[in-house]
């Protein structure tokens, strides 16, 4: 059996199954080692750090020859970041959270693949009407940021499915194996971007200590908070909170956000254990299907583990 969807046949891919940009997290050596597994690797350029994206991007350059993307915040993006990332020539550009209609005919017309990730109906037909190739139908489920009022992803992915028509969907939020990715086939998808699971590679830039954190954890000890953006003065737009798992500090602040705010006691001493990497204060972003995910093992590996898994879920629905 051999997973060929609307999205393969666009990008050129072999598998359906895409990295998630995860900002400072998602460098070249996960996209280049996604790719060179079948799959689109993404590099996480954040927030448009060029000196960054220079050497992240020389790696992929350097690791693949095949396709790979770059994923911005499009809140937080300018022209001139876009500019730079296109010259790089990446198969395909990626803007979150955010309006991108600024943005969107400076990707195209260098003929690069746009793919939206959107958040609710209104961003899914806005995609649409802006020529999005690609749309990410982000559920609730998901780590890191989301919608505000975001449902979960296997009620959201048919609407986002019925909404963008013939443009190919790829389904993200709780997505940690095959069978997830074969779900989400099943409900219209042209295939899976998955966050989570790919942290915990060993070619990602997360420590030894979150990649520990990830694999001890489960779904349950995920919370959807802002409460950890404003301990880290990240500018983020208030819709869009983030799912992380539970710390202590966040035990101590939830429901007291405009407190923590106004407490530089307490801003202090977040700053001084982010200082350390001290996994009892900073955010560990981690999706519902956080839970799947058991070792850490090369991204090359998890893409065929998931493909694997998802022919066999296939299969048995077949029957």
């Amino acid at each position: 059996m051999t997973l060929r969807t609307a999205f393969t046949e666009k990008l050129g891919v072999r598998y359906p199954i895409v990295s998630a940009p995860m900002g400072g997290e998602a460098g070249g050596a996960l996209a280049a080692a996604v790719s060179e597994g079948g799959g689109l690797g993404m590099i996480g350029a954040g927030r448009g750090d060029r000196e960054w994206l220079r050497r992240e991007a020389g790696i992929a350059r350097a690791a693949t020859e095949k396709s790979w993307g770059i994923g911005y915040l499009t809140w937080a993006v300018t022209e001139d970041a876009i500019a730079d990332a296109l010259s790089y020539e990446p198969a395909a550009l990626m803007l979150s959270f955010g309006d991108p209609t600024p943005y969107a005919r400076l990707v195209q017309d260098a003929g690069t693949l746009l793919i939206l990730q959107v958040t609710d109906g209104e961003e899914a037909r806005r995609a649409v009407d802006l020529g999005a190739d690609v749309i990410v139908a982000q559920g609730g489920d998901a780590g890191g940021h989301s919608g505000e009022n975001a449902i979960g992803t296997m009620s959201f992915v048919p609407t986002v499915v019925d909404i963008a028509g013939s443009v190919p969907v790829l389904a993200a939020g709780g997505i940690g194996d095959g069978r997830g990715l074969a779900a989400a086939l099943a409900l219209g998808a042209a295939g899976a971007l998955i966050g989570t699971r790919f942290q915990a590679s060993p070619e990602t830039l997360i420590s030894d200590e979150i990649g520990k954190a990830l694999v001890a954890a489960d779904g349950e000890q995920t919370e959807v908070n802002r409460t950890l953006d404003i301990a880290r003065n990240a500018p983020w737009p208030a819709n869009y909170p983030a799912r992380t798992l539970r710390n202590a500090f966040l035990d101590r602040w939830r429901h007291r956000d405009d407190e923590l705010r106004s407490t530089p006691a307490a801003l202090r001493e977040y700053e001084e254990a982010a200082a350390r990497g001290d996994l009892s204060a900073v955010p560990v972003w981690a999706g519902q299907a956080v839970g799947l995910v058991t070792s850490i093992e090369p991204a090359a590996e998890i893409v065929a583990t998931l493909v694997a898994e998802a022919e066999r879920a296939l299969a048995r629905i077949g029957h």
